[in-house]
């Protein structure tokens, strides 16, 4: 038996070998990432398609249910990060931030339920968004380079020895194996020149790759370094949702007498209709900075020895600008008059034209940087020829820092602002005959900074075991124990200028200068004729210094200020297969337990709060593979799976969110995800290379926390008026304008009574030389469509159908509404047309997906989400020779707008931007 560790042994320094430069002996490592995976004692890939096929036969011989991407489908391929690369394997769809990939959906499943390791170790590692810093247990795979990783595998289906957490997939991540390059030392790089023709900007993007193996390969290191920097643009219209609420007139008929509501029949028709909160249009400018490292140190004194030491770090930094130009109706709707209105037949006052409007223009800077690492080693040593062990520890740390977060907002009152949604996708927004670019009209109203401090770290330390007790069968056994910290801190400068300084009567704000303000241009946002494109904004650094923002004292936010650590005990057992008793069968059964402590410390009414809370999990799984012929694979599997709840939503106490009118309370007595799940695929390898497949799957989820969201006003709350900041917008409007019964938002989270999942992928892998020869047999194809499906009751509130006596809408009764799980697109499909010779190679991929909700949305919303999308990349490449290849590649080729909606059935336009075409041109050098 000591072949057998020999062969795995040569295997698995081979299948992990090549960074993204090296064409050369590139597969997926081991480390229990494919169970058994059986491979030849040389792989050698020397192109994509050679790639594509390695990749086939892991998969095909692999006893649970996978997909993988081998280094050089990835490093050939116009990826700029991980998550890039991961769009194209069947059933998985990505959730995009800035325009490129962040995160992934998993059969329907959000990055929530997806748990991703990295050499065998799990991790987070999380960045920003349009919003904060990912604050959950979400993988932000937009933090690494591509170029950093040499195979990614994808587990669709849970094993005992396979970690748990995941109800949709688990994905490892692997980085080189320097002990399957060549003796000797091998360089390798590769420079690109990266231009968006939205931002006109021209970034590097540079690669490189040096590793040395001793003659008879038994010691080898290897480092890589991947940076790039680049800017993108985000050009389009907001709504920030749409609202009901009463106005101080309409078409000259008055709705208040003071403060008391005065109802008519116009006024409530208009009051009962949906208007947009903050129309506007804005740019939104990223500029990404990304530098990536790994390094690994192997040694194999002998056939049954391996140690192997590995490193990865990653530093992701963007500063995040925003211009915005927009009235601000949300909660203001009762000092603004409305006039020329039309309501379509949803309800939606669609166009009118509004006077004492409240006029804001706002410029927001966000400076984040994410910087990850991860420290691992393993030591696999066989004790005899069947009995082998692997001893496996690791150490990761991802902080995601936002040390500035500044908004600065000009305020002004103008007449005769018209908007017209009758186009909910490209709106005609105009600021009237005032225009909104002289400074003398505005004042300085309101400044913030919120600076915020994440960190993620993991702890983990396991040992696993494996005996071949008789010829195809073995018996697998572990014990893990792994410990995670979690943990948030976040402070605010929040103010209105007059709450900071004296201000004398009538006056709102600091007159506005020409030192402190600069004329912004919009620019292509789509937006149609007869749309304001000027408009004033802030100078952020002279504003801010006019104000002292930065030498106000931050204040901790009590709803920010959190931590969760989680300590993880627990083992498995599994019996593994692989026998001929007519027909060739291979699979596994077994089982894993897993004990979670929790503790999770929050701030409840003013006090820090802590909560420890234990519960424990056995969790059964069977996989079964029928090779029916040598080409026609059956697959069944069955298992307990479980994911643990969402961080933020274990936070004991709550938060207030002054400026929308928002209380969210967390809940840290939550039960994680609990489902079982089913699969079953038919795969034929009809040809070499070759592979047509369905795949059934389905979960039933027992247990599944709910966002619940429902109205209400702040006594509800039980906080005192105390807790509010002067001269914020909700404060304002309870204590300074007698407004008590100002509607609130009320959030937080129950133990829902659970859902079901079901779904197919169909794929398809096609070289063209099965069925052609010669120009024609150079072409291939791969393509996949996944159709998913899903049930979830969510109890909401409805719109209002009256107004109380302040013109506030009274919510509806509670509903509940049948829809998908939240991220879920009933179809995605992916398809890729490729050509290869020997020196030329070509690709053209489109990937599509259908619309989607992703919240239960609020102001009386029934739900938001995205509409459909398709993405289309292309890339060309030439072989000078066997060292120098040249590379042409575009993404987003067709300039993909992502519109985003809120209400369902009957959509309300909520954002619409696109980002731009990306090109690049480098080369690649092998010495």
């Amino acid at each position: 038996m000591q072949t057998r560790f020999s062969s795995r042994a040569k295997s698995v320094l081979l299948l992990g070998a090549a960074a993204v430069f090296v064409p050369q002996s590139a597969f997926a490592q081991d480390d229990g990432a494919a169970e058994g995976a059986v491979a030849s004692d040389e792989i050698v890939v020397s192109g994509f398609r050679e790639s594509l096929d390695a990749a086939i036969a892991q998969k095909r011989n692999a006893s649970s249910q996978i997909d993988v991407i081998v280094a050089e489908d990835i490093a050939k391929f116009p990826d700029t990060n991980l998550a890039e690369s991961l769009q194209r394997i069947p059933g998985i769809a990505l959730q995009k931030d800035a325009g490129e990939g962040r995160q992934i959906v998993v059969r329907g499943l959000g990055a929530q339920f997806t748990r991703v390791r990295v050499n065998g170790m799990e991790a987070i590692a999380t960045s920003t968004d349009g919003a904060s810093a990912n604050r959950d247990r979400g993988f932000d795979f937009n933090v690494f380079a591509s170029e950093l990783f040499s195979s990614i595998v994808v587990h669709k289906t849970a094993t005992a020895s396979l970690d748990e957490g995941s109800l949709g997939a688990v994905v490892d991540l692997n980085t080189g194996n320097p002990l399957a390059y060549d003796p000797g030392l091998t360089f390798v790089g590769s420079a690109q020149a990266r231009y968006n023709d939205l931002s006109d900007d021209v970034g590097p993007r540079l690669a490189g790759l040096l590793a040395w193996t001793n003659l008879d390969q038994t010691f080898g290191v290897s480092a890589s370094l991947a940076y790039s920097k680049y800017d993108t643009f985000e050009l389009g219209n907001n709504t920030v949702r749409w609202a009901q609420g009463a106005f101080r007139s309409v078409n000259g008929t008055a709705c208040y007498t003071g403060s008391t509501y005065i109802p008519s029949a116009t006024c409530n028709q208009v009051g009962l209709a949906f208007h947009p909160r903050i129309p506007r249009y804005g740019l939104v400018a990223h500029d990404r900075e990304r530098l990536g490292a790994t390094g690994s140190i192997q040694w194999a004194p002998s056939d049954r020895t391996k140690l192997s030491i590995d490193g990865l770090y990653s530093n992701f930094k963007e500063t995040r600008d925003e211009f915005w130009g927009e009235i601000l109706a949300r909660s203001n709707e009762r000092t603004i008059d409305l006039t020329n209105f039309t309501i379509d037949a949803n309800n939606n006052i669609i166009s009118g034209t509004l006077n004492n409007a409240y006029l804001r223009t706002e410029r927001y800077s966000r400076e984040s940087e994410t910087e990850f690492w991860q420290i691992s080693a393993s030591l696999e040593q066989y004790i005899t020829d069947t009995l082998g062990v692997t001893l496996r520890a690791g150490k990761s740390r991802s902080d995601a820092d936002i040390p500035v977060e500044s908004t600065i907002a000009f305020d002004d009152r103008i007449n005769g602002y018209t908007f017209d949604y009758s186009d909910m996708s490209s709106p005609v927004l105009n600021f009237g005959p005032g225009g909104a670019t002289t400074p003398a009209q505005f004042e300085l109203a309101e400044f913030r900074d919120r600076p915020s401090f994440l960190t993620n770290k993991f702890e983990t330390v396991g040992l696993d075991a494996d005996w071949e007790f008789s010829d195809g069968l073995s018996l697998e056994g572990g014990l893990i124990y792994r410990r995670y910290d979690f943990d948030n801190e976040g402070f605010s400068r929040d103010s209105t200028f007059c709450a900071a300084f004296t201000c004398a009567p009538g006056q709102t704000g600091l007159p506005v200068t020409d030192a402190i303000s600069e004329i912004f241009n919009l620019g292509d946002a789509g937006q149609p004729a007869g749309n304001s494109n000027s408009w004033l904004v802030p100078l952020l650094g002279p504003a801010a210094q006019a104000v002292g923002l930065y030498q106000r004292t931050a204040n901790p936010v009590a709803g920010d200020n959190r931590s969760v650590v989680e300590k993880t005990k627990g083992g498995y057992l599994q019996l593994s297969a692989d026998v001929d008793v007519g027909i060739r069968i291979t699979g596994n059964v077994g089982l894993r337990y897993v004990d979670t402590e929790q503790t999770s410390t929050g701030i409840a009414s003013g006090v820090e709060a802590t909560v420890e809370r234990s519960y424990d999990d056995w969790l059964p799984s069977g996989n079964i593979n029928l090779f029916l012929t040598d080409d026609l694979v059956l697959r069944g599997a069955v298992a307990k799976v479980m994911t643990r709840p969402s961080l933020g939503n274990l936070t004991p106490g709550g938060t207030v969110d002054q400026f929308n009118f928002r209380i969210t309370s967390g809940n840290p007595f939550l039960d994680p995800f609990r489902a079982t799940a089913y699969d079953v695929a038919l795969e034929y390898y009809f040809a070499p290379g070759a592979l047509a497949s369905v795949a059934l799957f389905a979960k039933d989820i027992e247990s599944f926390p709910l966002s619940s969201s429902f109205q209400g006003t702040f006594a509800q709350s039980g906080l005192p008026t105390s807790v509010l900041t002067a001269g914020t917008p909700l404060h304002t409007a309870i204590v300074g304008g007698g407004n008590p019964s100002v509607p609130i938002e009320f959030r937080t989270n129950i133990n829902g009574p659970g859902a079901n999942l079901k779904g197919v992928e169909f794929a398809l892998q096609l070289p063209f030389d099965v069925f052609t020869e010669g120009f024609f047999g150079n072409f291939g194809l791969l393509a996949n469509v996944t159709l998913v499906d899903s049930d979830v009751d969510y109890t909401l509130s409805t719109p209002a159908t009256a107004l109380n006596g302040s013109g506030n809408p009274v919510a509806g009764p509670a509903t509940v509404f049948s829809r998908p799980l939240l991220n879920l697109a009933k179809s995605a499909a992916n398809g890729t047309l490729y050509y290869e010779d020997d020196r030329f190679s070509a690709r053209v991929s489109v990937a599509y997906r259908d619309s989607y909700l992703d919240s239960t949305s609020g102001n009386l919303n029934i739900f938001e989400g995205y509409s459909d999308t398709i993405n289309v990349d292309a890339s060309i490449r030439y072989k000078i020779n066997d060292m120098i290849e040249l590379s042409l590649e575009g993404t987003n080729l067709t300039d993909e707008y992502r519109e985003r909606f809120v209400n369902d059935p009957s959509p309300r336009g909520y954002e619409n931007n696109h980002f731009g075409r990306v090109f690049m041109a480098g080369v690649r050098v092998k010495i």
